[in-house]
């Protein structure tokens, strides 16, 4: 019986291990992206509902501007989507989020699918602004 539990047990750890996969809808990727809103290029991020395209993530990111001082980033690959010339999202309508490949829709607030059918979320990373003109975005 102690061979069957200690079996189980080893299966299930193994099973809970990370593969280097945020989770089933995106391949990992190191994320360390500081951005200057000072600079023309981040100009519409000074007003709240502002948004931008930035470097970094698989395809780029998209940073949105919620109220002012805080902030959302999303990578720009489409959930669940490989790497290709339709899989980078748009922002369409200021409002949602897009992917070319299927369509899907995805709510620029905090990443939720709009689409029916849709289970994964836009991949969010962490935003932190440094001192109101500097955000560093990151995933770890």
């Amino acid at each position: 019986m102690k061979k069957v539990a200690f079996l189980f047990l080893t299966v299930l750890f193994l099973s809970c291990t990370s593969n280097n996969n945020d989770n089933d809808c995106f391949p990992f990727v190191s994320v360390n992206e500081t951005i200057n809103l000072n600079l023309p290029a981040f100009i519409n991020l000074q007003v709240p509902g502002g948004w931008e395209y930035a470097p970094g993530g698989h395809q780029g990111l998209i940073i949105y501007n919620i109220n002012g001082v805080q902030f959302k980033a999303y990578d720009r690959l489409c959930p669940g989507q490989n790497i290709s010339s339709c899989s980078q999202m748009i922002v369409d309508s200021n409002l949602r989020i897009l992917c070319q490949c299927d369509d899907s829709e995805f709510n620029i607030l905090n990443g939720s699918p709009l689409t029916p059918g849709v289970s994964c979320f836009a991949k969010e990373y962490l935003v932190e602004n440094l001192n109101g003109s500097i955000l560093r975005i990151t995933n770890f």
